[in-house]
């Protein structure tokens, strides 16, 4: 998929819209994010030596796994992030890196639904967690 497909899915636009291409292979969602050096989560972090934010690469497995969820993604509902658990940080991700996300459902509970992914750079471990989120009608 790319962004124009990811956004029938994800209703998040403009800059907090992270992934650049998303696949689903059996039950593992993929995410792509080419960080080119000029997204507005690396200026002040850290002025020399960028480095993405620890929370910007769990949002976007947390993007990446919405793939799987294109069928419970109805019009007017919100994927809500609900916990972060077992978060580890390997190695930096820095402008230049091609950051490749696997991330898969684990258990569900509707609403709400429980995931694991490992974040990569070059098949390195970048970073790897367990999250869940809820889908939830906007009531606006």
């Amino acid at each position: 998929m790319n962004k124009e497909e990811i956004m029938n899915i994800l209703p998040h636009r403009n800059s907090m819209l992270l992934i650049d291409e998303a696949y689903v292979e059996g039950e593992v969602a993929h995410g792509v994010k080419k960080i080119v050096g000029d997204e507005w989560f690396l200026d002040g972090h850290f002025p020399g030596s960028p480095v993405v934010p620890g929370v910007i690469l769990c949002e976007i497995m947390a993007q990446s796994i919405c793939v799987l969820m294109a069928d419970k993604m109805e019009k007017n509902t919100l994927p809500y992030f609900t916990g972060l658990d077992k978060v580890k940080f390997k190695s930096p991700v820095k402008p230049g890196d091609t950051f490749e996300t696997e991330c898969k459902i684990v258990r569900v509970h509707e609403p709400f639904y429980f995931a694991s992914g490992t974040g990569k750079v070059n098949g390195k471990a970048a970073v790897k967690a367990d999250f869940s989120f809820a889908i939830i009608k906007n009531e606006v």
